[in-house]
């Protein structure tokens, strides 16, 4: 649906920016934060993998510089076997594993990369996702050749493939149910049942009236998230099976990214202007309604301008039509000329409502269920970390935002008390062990 919007309202909390890394020569296609070692890898258009470790005066310094034979595309770490996939715009893909040398417990000394296999001509143009699945040993893929793929991670395999009808921008696989949600061009969410060797259609949905340009699967509330170029973002309830869908206008732009933070149940999208939002979904939300087909005001039965008939019965200049997005009926701009914000339905911007339910909102249904910041950068890909509370940003400025929201700092600090605590006591364990060698 169209939306007429307005500035969204100053953001409640200013994220903390922890560092930044900018000696890139091209774009970063995509980049991940390793919490346990206090780094991040990226892969860049300039064909490089490289791995940045946090050294003691706040700067990121590189550990690993890496060049692949081709531009690198896309990228995906799995943190539990350090294996890194990346795509790349030839349509091959490399997985590689990474090993972390340390000087001691407690000292990171460098982080090295070992080429564990590589597909050639996975596909026939750009891979745009990549994804590895521990659970099944599988490597799912996209590319521009409108084709999604699974390959054997060990082998190198090509195991199925499906056709898609445009461009896939998004990619999700749900372990339990080996359901793969694909995302294209077209706006459409395609939902298959993976085989070992074949796959079937489950259903297709679409809500969007541009491309989907993110997804993000939550597997516990079993909830699907899609942005699109339409500047919004929906959430399917798949778990419910209801068909319920809620729609999020909070954008002015693209959305670019979708990361969901289920211990504190939020939402955080990104769009390509740079403006990043956290969703609180910890609330009721309302579907927005229908809007409904009429050749006149539904209020005060005035014409619309293609209803000739009844503006030549009724000798009156036809209107153009709206429609209020609190109950969705169309409506002349007199009888709708009134604007609020309706945060439960998803609108956080204020929006075209109908005389009677702008008396019907109430303040307390005016109450922000989202929080607006600014990265001060053209933002192409985001990366959340739940464990540290840190948030990534990779923009068109060739610089990447490591940042950390206040809502976090919380729990990143009791993540950084624990993870001390294991440290020493792992040190301290060791060093008896020694001593009972020695002697």
């Amino acid at each position: 649906m169209a939306t007429e919007t307005a500035q969204p309202r100053p953001q409640a909390r200013k994220p903390y920016l922890l560092g930044s890394i900018d000696a890139f020569q091209e774009v970063v296609s995509t980049a991940v934060i390793l919490p346990k070692e206090d780094g991040v890898i990226s892969v860049s258009e300039d064909r490089t993998i490289r791995v940045w470790l946090k050294r003691d005066s706040g700067q990121y310094w590189p550990s690993v510089f890496h060049t692949m034979p081709s531009t690198c595309s896309c990228m995906s770490f799995n943190p539990e076997t350090r294996r890194l996939s990346v795509g790349m715009d030839t349509g091959s893909i490399c997985l590689l594993f990474m090993h972390f040398c340390f000087l001691s417990l407690e000292c990171l000394d460098e982080a090295q990369l070992y080429l564990h296999l590589y597909v050639s001509a996975a596909h026939q143009g750009r891979v745009s996702v990549v994804l590895f699945v521990l659970e099944m040993e599988w490597l799912l893929s996209t590319g521009q050749d409108k084709n999604l793929t699974w390959h054997c991670s060990e082998s190198g395999q090509q195991l199925g493939t499906y056709r898609t009808m445009a461009f896939v921008s998004g990619l999700q696989f749900d372990i339990e149910t080996r359901h793969a949600f694909v995302g294209d061009q077209s706006g459409q969410v395609t939902i298959l049942k993976l085989e070992q060797d074949s796959c079937s259609l489950v259903t297709t949905f679409k809500g969007h009236t541009g491309n989907v340009t993110a997804l993000c699967w939550d597997p516990v509330q079993r909830v699907l998230f899609s942005g699109s170029s339409d500047h919004s973002i929906i959430m399917w309830d798949i778990g419910g099976r209801k068909g319920t869908a809620i729609e999020l206008q909070g954008h002015n732009d693209k959305v670019q990214g979708l990361c969901y933070a289920s211990h504190t149940r939020q939402l955080i999208s990104c769009s390509s202007d740079g403006g990043i939002v956290i969703w609180n979904m910890d609330v009721t939300r309302q579907e927005t309604p229908e809007w409904l087909d009429s050749d006149s005001c539904q209020k005060c039965e005035q014409p619309f301008f293609w209803n000739f008939k009844q503006m030549w019965d009724s000798k009156k200049i036809g209107f153009r039509q709206h429609h209020c997005r609190k109950c969705g009926q169309a409506l002349c701009g007199k009888c709708s000329s009134k604007r609020s914000t309706i945060p439960l339905m998803g609108f956080e911007f204020e929006v075209r409502v109908c005389d009677v339910c702008h008396e019907s909102i109430t303040d307390e249904d005016r109450a922000p269920t989202a929080t607006f910041h600014d990265s001060k950068h053209s933002i192409v890909y985001m990366h959340y970390e739940p464990t540290t509370g840190s948030l990534l940003t990779s923009g068109t400025d060739k610089v990447i935002k490591v940042s950390m929201s206040a809502d976090a700092q919380c729990s990143a600090k009791g993540y950084n008390t624990r993870w001390c605590i294991l440290t020493k006591s792992l040190t301290q364990m060791m060093t008896l062990i020694m001593l009972r060698v020695i002697g």
